[in-house]
């Protein structure tokens, strides 16, 4: 199914609210002007909801899935229906919003 491709202005966050950031997105491939994310790039977490509780708070994030047939750099973009997990808590990374104009399955 198509989905909307991730670039470095999405909203992603952790299952806790906090906002998570592509360390190393792809800069050849650029859409609406900010470069792709491949699921090769590692997301830093930033103001995680579990900060100020016991259990450490989610600090980087990775996308498991994304587009099976659109690749950067030979390696499969994210997309907004990918999946990805936090770490060190193994919480979600949810992917919010994204720019509505190209797709890949």
């Amino acid at each position: 199914m198509p989905a909307p491709v991730l670039h470095l202005g999405a909203t992603v966050m952790c299952s806790h609210a906090g906002t998570a950031t592509p360390a190393a997105p792809f800069p050849r491939v650029m859409l609406s002007a900010q470069p792709v994310v491949t699921l090769a790039s590692p997301y830093i977490v930033a103001a995680c909801g579990l900060s100020g509780s016991g259990s450490p708070p989610c600090a980087t994030g990775q996308f498991m899935t994304g587009a099976l047939r659109v690749k950067a750099g030979g390696v499969p973009v994210a997309t907004l229906m990918g999946t990805g997990t936090c770490v060190p808590t193994g919480a979600p990374l949810m992917p919010i919003a994204s720019q509505p104009r190209v797709l890949a399955t």
